[in-house]
């Protein structure tokens, strides 16, 4: 049987013999198929206690079986085997329980858990109590004058006594093990039977969810929308409040927000004196006569500040750009990666090892084609979802250029919209003269290559392009008037809706976004709308 099972049942009959139900504690035992020999000794005690000796000698017998070395069990089976009137058995057994001890005063059967010691002396009683059941007064004089020499500790006057008893030729009663005293299982094995949570509850570490105390398994949530408090500069005045007294909400479009609290005043005063207010995630109105100017320190270098709020400020430091790479005079110029390979955020690599772009690796490819291609030829390598390389004559107008390409891509060449970086910028400007004649493609080759960027989108329907910036962060919509963009890309702009805001296009769709999202390293870059 299992030994958890042996375990449980072995720890249920120690429990009835604590609560004196000797019966229940027997029923328990003999449900155990492979008892050991503590399990054994136990059931032969609690036969002991209800006077069946006979059961009670079996097993003692299977007991010893098991652990032929057990002193105790032969001990205690002494003392039955007397109560029987087996007395050379019992004698026997009390040799053999000398002999196990050897040597020894005594034997603490605590680590086995059994709360009993075994002493030297107690065996030579049983001993004697045996000669005086034979009659042999004198044998058992010498036996308990040879006890009292015996260094023990709970000996008492029980020697004494014992020899006074037999010069009155009075029969010893045998020493037994008390009856509640039991073999137990380890505390610790005990407790592992109980099952145990080792993960525990889980915990929300983080979340895009404001405030989210939520814990379990379950298929997505929907999220909560949120707003993203704007910008201010810090020569403008803080427009974070501090509410007075909490305020419970009492119409539509209120909030609920606790004494004490930080809000960001996101509108103004209204005819009925409620402002709108960013708080914990959710924008809503609160009357402006609750709220006083908060002192919030902005901590210069840091991305956040110390402000409670359910969803983070936009970042608002601009991060360091890529130096400039040195190329010896022998070695061609390598074209810098868009800002979608390259960010602003990623640290630059060392002079002496290049970065390793796409660009770069597909270069590497073609450089067979570039020396076999003839001196009046150019390789055209195109920057897509993925990267493609051809050689054209030099001399090849924009528009066949990008009829060979949308051909390549299998794309409509209408649908398809190229773009170029000069040398030293991170903008990347479209090809103005794809619809010019005489504009070629030696305008924009240097050292036998050139660099393109093609994007897949419609044309903005005769909207005027303002200038261009270039995405430093990602931002995700956060409303279907929003425009979604990744870091690194061009965003074509298109109107300027307020100080903080900007209308703009990018990868065919436009929308509005933060103009804090995004840097512009000439804002008077004008183009044409047909593009």
């Amino acid at each position: 049987m299992l030994y958890t099972e042996l375990l449980r049942l072995w720890d249920e009959a120690v429990q009835a013999v604590d609560a004196k139900d000797w019966h229940g504690a027997l029923s328990k035992l003999e449900e155990i198929s492979e008892p050991t020999s503590r399990i054994l000794f136990n059931a032969a005690s609690a036969h002991l206690v209800l006077g069946q000796l006979a059961l009670a000698l079996k097993a003692l017998d299977l007991a010893i079986a098991k652990d032929a070395r057990l002193a105790v069990g032969f001990f205690q089976r002494a003392a039955v085997m007397m109560q029987i009137d087996r007395l050379e058995e019992a004698l026997s057994d009390c040799i053999w329980a000398q002999k196990h001890m050897r040597g020894n005063m005594v034997i603490d059967y605590r680590q086995l858990g059994l709360r009993f010691k075994l002493y030297s002396w107690q065996v030579l009683y049983n001993a004697a109590a045996v000669y005086c059941r034979m009659g042999l007064w004198e044998q058992a004089k010498e036996v308990l004058l040879t006890a009292s020499q015996e260094r023990g500790g709970s000996r008492g006057g029980n020697i004494e006594v014992a020899l006074d008893s037999v010069l009155r030729e009075e029969v010893l009663a045998p020493l037994l093990v008390p009856e509640d005293v039991v073999f137990r299982p380890r505390k610790q094995d005990v407790e592992q039977l109980q099952q145990r949570d080792f993960l525990g509850k889980s915990k929300v570490i983080t979340s895009m969810i404001p405030n989210d105390d939520f814990g379990g398994f379950e298929p997505l949530r929907l999220q909560k929308p949120g707003f993203y408090e704007p910008k201010v500069d810090g020569a403008q005045d803080s427009r974070y409040m501090r509410m007075r007294i909490p305020y419970m909400a009492q119409g539509p479009g209120q909030l609920t927000v606790p004494g004490g609290a930080t809000v960001f005043l996101f509108g103004e005063e209204d005819r009925d004196g409620m402002a709108t207010v960013i708080y914990d995630g959710q924008r809503g109105l609160l009357p402006i006569s609750l709220l006083e100017p908060a002192d919030v320190k902005m901590f210069k270098g840091k991305k956040e500040n110390r402000v409670p709020s359910g969803i983070p400020l936009p970042p608002g430091l601009k991060p360091p750009t890529r130096p400039d790479a040195q190329h010896s005079p022998a070695a061609p110029p390598r074209d810098t990666p868009p800002p979608s390979y390259a960010t602003a955020t990623h640290a630059p690599l060392a002079a002496s090892e290049p970065p390793k772009d796409p660009a770069n690796a597909v270069s590497d490819q073609h450089d067979g084609v570039v020396q076999g291609a003839e001196a009046g030829s150019v390789v055209v390598k195109v920057h897509y979802t993925y990267t493609l390389a051809l050689s054209v004559p030099l001399d090849t107008p924009y528009h066949e250029v990008k009829e060979r390409i949308a051909q390549k891509l299998g794309q409509p060449a209408s649908q398809l919209r190229l773009r170029h970086k000069q040398h030293g910028s991170r903008v990347l400007i479209p090809l103005g003269g794809e619809v010019e004649p005489g504009r070629t493609v030696q305008e924009v080759a240097e050292a036998g290559r050139a660099t393109l960027w093609c994007q897949t989108e419609d044309p903005l329907a005769n909207r005027p392009i303002l200038y261009q910036m270039v995405a430093l962060y990602d931002y995700n919509a956060q409303g279907t008037e929003d425009l979604e963009f990744s870091e690194g890309d061009t965003i074509d702009i298109l109107g300027e809706v307020n100080e903080e805001w900007l209308e703009g296009h990018c990868a065919g769709n436009i929308g509005i976004f933060p103009s804090c999202f995004a840097y512009s390293e000439n804002a008077n870059i004008t183009q044409s709308p047909e593009l």
